[in-house]
């Protein structure tokens, strides 16, 4: 019997690669969402019995992340580079251990859209950062 693994939000990470190709965690992570989407297509005509009818069209992806600010760790400074620089960055979540074969690698690359900071009087400095797809997110299933 398969038992079902459900795995803690703590366990999952943005990673990025560097300009010479090495993959690294982002520092200083708090939350992370990769957001997908459809746009729908409209397929409504005169037989639908007055319902309007759709279809799936072109996909999306983007990545919302943010966290605090680890002065000195290189894959923020990747972030802060890439940025500037209007360049685009890649990047993998892994969700379950890398050696879970039931485990996922979402990966693809895209452009940083937003990279806010924030310096609240009362509190750590953050960063909150947006990335929006630029190529098609692969999917994975197995181990890394």
């Amino acid at each position: 019997m398969t038992v079902a693994k459900k795995i803690a939000g703590v366990d999952v990470l943005l990673k990025i690669k560097d300009e010479n190709d090495e993959v690294k965690f982002l520092g200083g992570q708090t939350n992370c969402t990769l957001n997908r989407s459809a746009e729908t297509i409209d397929t409504t005509d005169k037989n639908s019995g007055g319902y309007k009818t759709s279809m799936a069209g072109l996909l999306s992806w983007s990545v919302d992340c943010d966290g605090f600010v680890v002065l000195g760790d290189a894959s923020y400074e990747t972030i802060e580079d890439y940025f500037m620089n209007r360049k685009p960055i890649e990047l993998e979540i892994r969700v379950g251990a890398n050696t879970d074969t039931d485990g996922v690698t979402y990966s693809g690359a895209g452009y940083i859209v937003d990279l806010p900071l924030e310096f609240g009087q009362d509190d750590a400095v953050t960063y909150a950062l947006s990335i929006e797809g630029a190529t098609p997110l692969t999917k994975v299933k197995g181990v890394e």
